[in-house]
């Protein structure tokens, strides 16, 4: 859950964001060696009056600007194919569970249950609860088993959506006619929130997603609630 003025990505609640977040960690730091040492060059050049007739003209100084921007691409290229091919790696999932983008709310249907779906809409700011969030609360979470793979496919019914949970490092697109899939695993119980982000129209702000990770036996008991309710 992210916090006011926080600069920072939200805490990782799965295997890929954490990855994600050490991956930003090493970019950062490259970035902070090259500003440093851009700094410091500048800075030398402005300050002194003295002239190196070496520097003037150096095939050395030429290979070695070169070569380095080349390693650093690399060293910045091999983490992020690694982390990308990851995100795509969908292996036996535990459970699949279909998201369907409309204007303006999200409707679930979980695949392995014959008729376990519902809407889930925005609570509105007057109906909320002490302790709820203004316009991150749903009437319906999307309750899924902790710590199994959960593979979500992904669709819209009208307009552009995206289905998004940054704390678990998802991001998908809902395109009309298209399903896209995606999956991720939950490596501790807790709630994840989740908004829209694709432009889909005047209530795009309004259509969260709330992601309930939950011991498997209490995922089973909610999926039979659930079914005796249908």
């Amino acid at each position: 859950m992210a916090y006011p003025v926080q600069l920072g990505f939200q805490d990782a609640a799965s295997p890929v964001m954490e990855e994600l977040l050490h991956f930003h960690d090493h970019a950062l730091m490259i970035v902070f060696m090259i500003s440093t040492l851009v700094l410091y060059i500048i800075v030398a050049m402005v300050s002194t009056k003295l002239t190196n007739k070496y520097i003037l003209d150096s095939q050395e100084i030429e290979i070695v600007w070169t070569v380095l921007p080349a390693v650093i691409l690399i060293l910045i290229a091999l983490p992020s194919l690694r982390i990308l091919y990851l995100m795509d790696e969908i292996n036996n999932p535990h459970l699949t569970i279909k998201a369907i983008g409309h204007q303006w709310y999200w409707s679930y249907e979980y695949a392995d249950y014959k008729d376990l779906s519902f809407d889930s809409y925005m609570i509105p700011t007057q109906d909320l609860s002490p302790g709820q969030f203004r316009l991150l609360e749903t009437d319906h979470r999307m309750v899924v088993p902790m710590e199994s793979p959960i593979r979500v496919l992904v669709s819209a019914e009208d307009v552009l959506h995206s289905w998004a949970v940054p704390s678990l490092g998802v991001k998908m697109d809902a395109v009309p006619g298209r399903l896209n899939q995606t999956a991720f695993i939950t490596s501790r119980p807790g709630v994840f929130y989740g908004q829209c982000s694709e432009i889909c129209g005047a209530n795009h702000s309004f259509m969260p997603i709330v992601v309930e990770a939950v011991p498997l036996e209490h995922f089973e008991s909610w999926s039979s609630l659930m079914l005796q309710d249908a």
